[in-house]
């Protein structure tokens, strides 16, 4: 998708890819929310420039025509810079940091209100934990005992203006999560049997946040921790390499 419209955000696809896949495949029931059940698990990509991401996993499940694939980023598509709610599957149009966290406590709030047994995941870029919004939302989280609401943070460390701890620092992200009020844990973000023991068992009446240790790039020696990764599009030559360092890995898993 990235090489064919010359635009994207490869890098922090591929360190959330795991996690997409965690969720989609054995977490939550797809079934629902291809119908819009009102009891379907929700999901929010708050890190928005990663949509590529997330179609790769709509279209493998379904949601989606993979032939759309092709149309990524094009004049008109349904399948935009960031994600949009043309698109089954998607509860909110995203993109502007910041917003996912409000986004899934106003959701987390109304469930509960309902006595809807659903949850609410939501997917953010530890680069947009700079965003004061994002701890608004969290302050209201715990305020609310919002047990059905997720947080997976994707620490890569890396975001479009460098590293994250000189950009703005986060130090201990965990120690922030808990100061607020929300209990946290930290596991591999690239190890999906670790994702899933993190992330199934919800306290009682606190929100969750999960620390997501990954790599940008992650697949590839050529993209693998560099910074400019965030926003590039690979050339004839990395395209190969990367597409056969990929084949590679997928080999070694069986």
């Amino acid at each position: 998708m990235v090489k064919a419209a010359n635009a994207g955000h490869i890098g922090g696809s591929m360190s959330c890819m795991d996690i997409l896949v965690v969720l989609y495949y054995r977490l939550m029931d797809t079934k629902k929310i291809m119908n819009g059940a009102p009891d379907r698990d929700r999901f929010i990509l708050s890190k928005g420039h990663c949509a590529e991401a997330l179609y790769a996993v709509f279209a493998d499940i379904g949601f989606i025509e993979p032939a759309l694939l092709k149309t990524f980023a094009a004049f008109d598509t349904a399948l935009a810079k960031h994600p949009t709610r043309k698109i089954t599957g998607v509860e909110a149009a995203t993109g502007a940091l910041g917003h996912g966290l409000p986004i899934g406590a106003g959701m987390g709030i109304a469930l509960k209100a309902d006595r809807n047994p659903a949850a609410v995941y939501v997917l953010l870029g530890d680069g947009e934990m700079a965003e004061g919004s994002v701890w608004e939302a969290a302050m209201a989280a715990a305020k609310y005992k919002l047990n059905n609401l997720t947080a997976i943070v994707d620490r890569n460390r890396l975001q479009i203006s460098g590293n994250t701890e000189d950009v703005m620092p986060l130090d201990d992200l965990a120690d922030k999560f808990r100061a607020f009020g929300w209990e946290c844990r930290t596991c591999d973000g690239h190890e999906p049997e670790e994702l899933i023991k993190t992330l199934k068992d919800k306290p009682l009446s606190k929100p969750l946040a999960v620390i997501a240790e990954t790599v940008k790039g992650f697949g590839s020696a050529v993209m693998e921790n560099k910074a400019e990764w965030h926003h590039l599009v690979p050339n004839d030559i990395e395209f190969e390499r990367i597409k056969n360092e990929l084949t590679k890995r997928r080999n070694e898993c069986g």
